[in-house]
């Protein structure tokens, strides 16, 4: 096994560092630029982009000179964010991993990068992103051995923040695409409630299911930024420490869905679960998703519908650009009927309800799923299965993956934890006793 490069900073610390002048802007800023210029070349997790160097040297003496006093300075005083190349961003263009040209994707600057600007960040750069947050994978590697995939399709997102190039990474999830390249390259990923940051500004995939969420080091990091990117956030819950969210009851979801999952992955997800009951957790296995074929098959309805939908204009202009994954998918997209889409929308109305009372019945808090289907798989030609967040993406329901054991090729592995909608606070809050039991993975 190579040397990996996954060396992962805490948002956290680097912030209140920041916020207190150590280091200084200019000298920040300069270290991350030669980081990026020794590390990125062998992980490929940003966009080239000419000029980066006098960019954040010229935004980070305008940050300085609006915010001379430390007391005065906000949250993200500083840091330095990765942002996905389907997320719009002022002074930077929009390929979203594709070859079209960037002046056709362009648009206003997302409202997450406006919320992100407020709070003091400064934007590195564009990450790579599979063309149009779909299956046709970026160059990126996984910075924990290169010959493997980062996941997909925040790819970049996940392999910068894992690699210690940015603390904080944005990506956005339709079916498996925060949680799982979380869980690939060893870090945490937090996929909010359905809608609960604005999608203004982000070229869709499937709106249906969109959601924006970020990539940490660590729980900590994801609940400050979650507090300043999602709407109406009742940060009380999570100040308070683990106590304030209560001792969970976990649910572990038996059946179909759960039997994705690889042997290796049961069985680190197995371990997981008996340090939990040691610490003092509840367990409770509950069937939950009898006919998970066809939430399988509503879900990629739904989502082949609206994607076509969505590139229309696009596809029928430059359709020989865009990648034969991505092209073949609209096809197929095509061939759907808008009814076929309002029944499956109906079906998902149904199963929230399902879920809802099976939840309450059983008394569970969260639910708990391995992140992915297994380690990260060899070759960079696929961004490997999102199946494990299928039913949660769906549901629209947030979900966190932590760092959770190895596979005997030493890949990470990652623990998926789901509340209930319109919860991510608490999640966050009772998920800390999940990170507390397992630990940090060496």
């Amino acid at each position: 096994m190579e040397q990996p490069l996954a060396r992962p900073r805490s948002l956290t610390r680097e912030a209140a560092g920041l916020r207190s002048g150590v280091p200084g802007l200019s000298e920040h800023v300069d270290r991350f630029c030669a980081l990026v210029e020794r590390v990125d070349p062998l992980i490929h997790a940003f966009v080239p982009e000419p000029g980066r160097y006098d960019r954040l040297h010229a935004q980070a003496r305008a940050l300085a000179a609006r915010h001379p006093e430390p007391a005065g300075r906000p949250p993200l005083y500083g840091v330095a964010v990765g942002v996905k190349d389907i997320v719009h961003v002022d002074g930077l263009p929009t390929h979203g991993g594709s070859a079209l040209p960037p002046g056709v994707l362009a648009g206003p600057q997302a409202v997450v990068v406006d919320r992100l600007r407020a709070a003091g960040a400064l934007v590195a750069g564009k990450t790579v992103t599979a063309e149009f947050a779909a299956s046709a994978p970026g160059p990126t590697r996984n910075p924990h051995h290169s010959g493997h995939t980062p996941g997909g399709s925040s790819s970049g997102s996940a392999a910068a923040v894992a690699a210690g190039l940015v603390p904080l990474a944005v990506g956005t999830q339709t079916v498996g695409s925060v949680i799982r390249p979380a869980a690939y390259c060893g870090v945490v990923g937090f996929r909010p409630t359905y809608g609960r940051i604005p999608m203004a500004g982000v070229i869709p995939n499937a709106p249906s299911f969109d959601t924006l969420g970020v990539f940490t080091a660590d729980l900590a990091g994801a609940a400050l930024a979650a507090a300043l990117l999602c709407d109406d956030w009742r940060g009380d819950d999570w100040r308070g420490g683990p106590a304030a969210g209560g001792r969970p009851v976990l649910g572990v979801p038996d059946g179909a869905y759960l039997e994705r999952a690889e042997p290796a992955a049961l069985r680190a997800f197995e371990e997981s679960l008996d340090r939990l009951a040691q610490a003092g957790l509840t367990v409770r296995r509950v069937p939950l998703f009898p006919d998970f074929a066809g939430i399988t098959r509503q879900l990629q309805t739904i989502n082949r519908f609206e994607l076509a939908r969505g590139h229309a204009d696009w596809f029928a202009r430059f359709g020989g650009l865009y990648r034969p994954e991505t092209a073949a998918s609209i096809r197929v997209g095509q061939g759907v009927a808008a009814e076929d889409r309002a029944a499956a929308l109906q079906a998902r109305e149904r199963l929230r309800e399902r879920v809802a009372r099976a939840t309450a019945e059983a008394g569970v808090d969260l639910w708990l799923a391995p992140s992915a289907t297994g380690g990260a798989p060899e070759g960079l030609h696929s961004t490997g299965d999102p199946v494990m967040s299928l039913p949660w993406s769906y549901l629209g329901l947030p979900a966190l993956s932590l760092p959770a054991g190895r596979t005997a090729e030493r890949l990470p592995l990652g623990l998926q934890v789901v509340g209930a909608a319109g919860g991510d606070e608490r999640l966050l809050a009772q998920a800390a006793f999940l990170e507390e039991a397992l630990g940090r993975e060496a």
